[in-house]
C-alpha cells in the first residue's frame, strides 16, 4: 500500500503536483486523479483492518498515531489547500502561535532596592522629593520633605527595582502561596531557636545560683543536663504543652500526631456495675447511657449517691434555668425582641430578670386592686379552720394499730328525699331538660332577631350613603371638567356586603322597560 493509498483524501496526487504558475500569472492547482476501483477496495480494506486493530494505525506528519475511528473529513487536508500534505490532526490541537504565554512559577516582583551605589547629588529627571530616578514627585511614597532633594542635594534615596509585568493564568491568580519566599520561614526558625537558647541560658544561671546557695540537695551534672542531652527530652518538667498532658476525655498526641481518646477515668465505676440487679435501671451499651437512677430500688437518696442517672444530672443545677431562659428567648423573639441565647446571653439574662420583676409586680398590683375593690384581706390572713375550732366535722375510724379504716374522704351530705334517681335512662330530670331546652330556644331566637335587626340597620345606612354618593356624582358632573376637584386622597377600601347590595338596588338600568315608570 503506497502513501497515495493512505491519503484520506481518496485521491492520488499527480507527479510534480506542486503549484505552478500559468500563463496569466495565477497559481494553479492540479486536480487529483480519480482512484481506480481496485485502489478504492484496498483502501477500504486497510481502514477496516485498522479499526479492528490488525493493521498499524496511520501516522501523521509529527509521528503521532491517528485514531482510525476519526472521520475522514476531520483528519484529511483538502486537496485545494495543500495536496502534498498527509492526514494530520495538527489543526485540531492548540496552535503554538495562538497560545497565550503566562509567567512561570518562579517569576515574581522584585523586592527591596538594587544593590548599587547610591547617588550623592541630584540628577536631572529624578524625583524632586527624594531624588530617586524611578518615579516622579507625585508618585513618591516618602514623607514630603520641607526642602526637597532637588534643592538640598542630600539624602538621595536609592532607585527602586524595575518591576516586570506578570501575566498569570487561572491557577496563578488564585495561588495563595504565589510569591512566597521560603527564606522567610528560615528566619522564623532562627528566631525561635534564639529564644530557646536564651531560655536555656537563664535556666542554667538559675540552677547555678541554687547550687551555690545550697537549696538543691542533689548535684546534677550541669554540662550533661543542658548541652549533651537532646533538646526535646521528656525529663523537663517545664515548658510542657497542653497536648502532652494526659487528661480524661479526648486529647491530641503531639508526638505521634494522632488523636487519643481516654474512655473514662480509671478510678470511676462503670455505670452497669453500680447495681447488678437485672431489674434496675437500663444501660444502653451503644450510647453508654443510663437515664434512670440505678439506686432507685435500694432506698438511697439521689442527692447522696455518687451517680443517680443521666436524667438526674441533666435536670439539676443550672439546666432548668437554662431551659427557662431558652423558652423566654423564643417567646420574646416571637413578640419582636431581637434576643438570642448564644449570640447575646448577657442581654437576654438582663431582659429575663427585668421581665420576672415586672411580672411579680404586676401580680402584686392585680392582687392589691382586687382586694381593694372587693375586700376579703381578713380571710387570707385567717389561720386554718382546725386551729380556730380545734375540731372538725370529718368522721374517721382507726384500727388498733392506728391505721385509718374509714372516713379519710369527705362525707357527702344526704337528705331524706330520693336523689339522683332518673327515669328511662335519662341523665337528668325531665323538668330540668324542658327548662334547659326553653332557655336554649329563647337564646337562639333572641340571637337571630338581634342579627336580623343589625343587618337591617346596616342596609339602611348603606342606602343613605349610596343616595348621598349619587347626589355628589350628579353635582360633580354639572361642573366644568377643568374645575372638578381631585379625589386621589380619598380612602380606598373593599366595599362591604351591605354597600354592594345598596349599589345594586340604586343602580340605574336604562334597558329596563319599567325604568320610566319608576322615575329613573
Amino acid at each position: 500500500v503506497t502513501s497515495a493509498e493512505n491519503h484520506s483524501g481518496a485521491a492520488m496526487p499527480q507527479e510534480g503536483g506542486e503549484n505552478e504558475l500559468n500563463q496569466s500569472g495565477i497559481v494553479g492547482l492540479e486536480e487529483p486523479k480519480k482512484m481506480t476501483r481496485e485502489d478504492w477496495r484496498k483502501k477500504k480494506e486497510l481502514e477496516e483492518q485498522r479499526k479492528l486493530g490488525n493493521a498499524p494505525a496511520e501516522v501523521d506528519e509529527e509521528g503521532k498515531d491517528i485514531n482510525p475511528h476519526i472521520p475522514q473529513y476531520i483528519s484529511s487536508v483538502p486537496w485545494y489547500i495543500d495536496p502534498s500534505k498527509r492526514p494530520t490532526l495538527k489543526h485540531q490541537r492548540p496552535q503554538s502561535e495562538k497560545e497565550e504565554e503566562f509567567s512561570s512559577i518562579g517569576e515574581w516582583y522584585k523586592r527591596g532596592v538594587p544593590e548599587t551605589s547610591v547617588s550623592t547629588k541630584f540628577r536631572k529627571g529624578a524625583c524632586e522629593n527624594c531624588g530617586a530616578m524611578t518615579h516622579k514627585k507625585k508618585d513618591c511614597f516618602e514623607r514630603p520633605r520641607k526642602v526637597g532633594a532637588r534643592f538640598t542635594g542630600t539624602g538621595i534615596a536609592p532607585d527602586e527595582q524595575e518591576q516586570i509585568t506578570l501575566k498569570l493564568d487561572y491557577d496563578g491568580k488564585r495561588d495563595r502561596w504565589n510569591g512566597y519566599d521560603p527564606d522567610d520561614h528560615m528566619r522564623i526558625v532562627e528566631e525561635y531557636a534564639k529564644v530557646d537558647l536564651a531560655k536555656r541560658t537563664l535556666k542554667a544561671q538559675r540552677l547555678q545560683e541554687e547550687l551555690a546557695s545550697g537549696k538543691l540537695e542533689q548535684v546534677v551534672s550541669f554540662h550533661y543536663y543542658y548541652y549533651d542531652r537532646e533538646p526535646n527530652s521528656e525529663d523537663e518538667d517545664e515548658d510542657k504543652y497542653a497536648d502532652d498532658i494526659d487528661m480524661p476525655g479526648q486529647n491530641f498526641d503531639s508526638k505521634r500526631r494522632i488523636t487519643v481518646r481516654n474512655l473514662r477515668i480509671r478510678e470511676d465505676i462503670a455505670k452497669y456495675l453500680r447495681n447488678l440487679d437485672p431489674n434496675s435501671a437500663y444501660y444502653d451499651p451503644k450510647t453508654r447511657a443510663m437515664r434512670e437512677n440505678p439506686y432507685s430500688n435500694t432506698g438511697k437518696i439521689p442527692e447522696e449517691v455518687g451517680y443517680a442517672g443521666d436524667n438526674f444530672a441533666r435536670y439539676t443545677g443550672d439546666t432548668i434555668t437554662m431551659a427557662q431562659t431558652q423558652l423566654f428567648a423564643w417567646e420574646a423573639y416571637e413578640k419582636g425582641s431581637e434576643v438570642h441565647l448564644q449570640a447575646d446571653p448577657t442581654k437576654l439574662e438582663l431582659l429575663h430578670q427585668s421581665f420576672k420583676v415586672k411580672k411579680e409586680n404586676f401580680k402584686d398590683m392585680q392582687k392589691a386592686s382586687i382586694l381593694e375593690k372587693y375586700g376579703g384581706q381578713e380571710h387570707l390572713d385567717a389561720p386554718p379552720r382546725e386551729l380556730l375550732l380545734a375540731q372538725t366535722e370529718d368522721y374517721v375510724e382507726y384500727s388498733r394499730h392506728g391505721a385509718v379504716l374509714k372516713g379519710q374522704e369527705k362525707a357527702v351530705a344526704r337528705s331524706k328525699y330520693e336523689e339522683d334517681v332518673f327515669n328511662n335512662n335519662h341523665s337528668m330530670h325531665q323538668d330540668k331538660m324542658k327548662e334547659k331546652k326553653k332557655k336554649k330556644d329563647k337564646k337562639q331566637k333572641k340571637k337571630e332577631s338581634d342579627s336580623s335587626d343589625d343587618e337591617h340597620e346596616k342596609l339602611k345606612k348603606a342606602l343613605t350613603a349610596e343616595d348621598q354618593r349619587l347626589k355628589h356624582v350628579a353635582e360633580i358632573m354639572q361642573i366644568d371638567e377643568r374645575k372638578r376637584p381631585y379625589n386621589s386622597l380619598k380612602e380606598v377600601r373593599e366595599p362591604t356586603e351591605e354597600e354592594m347590595e345598596a349599589f345594586r338596588m340604586k343602580r340605574s338600568r336604562p334597558d329596563d322597560p319599567m325604568a320610566s315608570f319608576l322615575g329613573q
